[in-house]
């Protein structure tokens, strides 16, 4: 529980929504100012979607275990590390996904 009323916590809602949306039409209106992004900004921009994705499967693969032997023998984390040796050999994003659930689920429903 919180001691700020509804009011408070709307107020900070659309406030902090308003700051997103000016963060983002900022970024517009700066490319839609130039020309030609930089080529240091473009090569920078390459890097977004892997950090991104990184960003969103690493803390789903990882969780911490009692000991460094059960958080490294997580199923999810050598399900992971499948899928992720399957996606840097094939580059098929089906094959990957089909790969790491099958190595999952054989982990999980299988293996004891």
């Amino acid at each position: 529980m919180t001691d700020h009323g509804p009011i408070a916590i709307w107020v900070a809602i659309v406030l902090i929504g308003v700051a997103t949306y000016l963060i983002r039409l900022s970024f517009i209106h700066l490319f839609g100012r130039i020309d030609d992004v930089p080529p240091a900004v473009e090569r920078a921009l390459r890097f977004v979607p892997p950090a991104v994705l990184a960003g969103l499967v690493a803390p789903a693969l990882i969780s911490v275990g009692p000991t460094l032997e059960a958080t490294l023998l997580d199923d999810r984390l050598l399900a992971g590390l499948v899928a992720g040796a399957v996606a840097w050999r094939t580059e098929d994003m089906f094959a990957t996904i089909g790969v790491g659930m099958a190595t999952l689920w054989l982990l999980r429903f299988v293996v004891p």
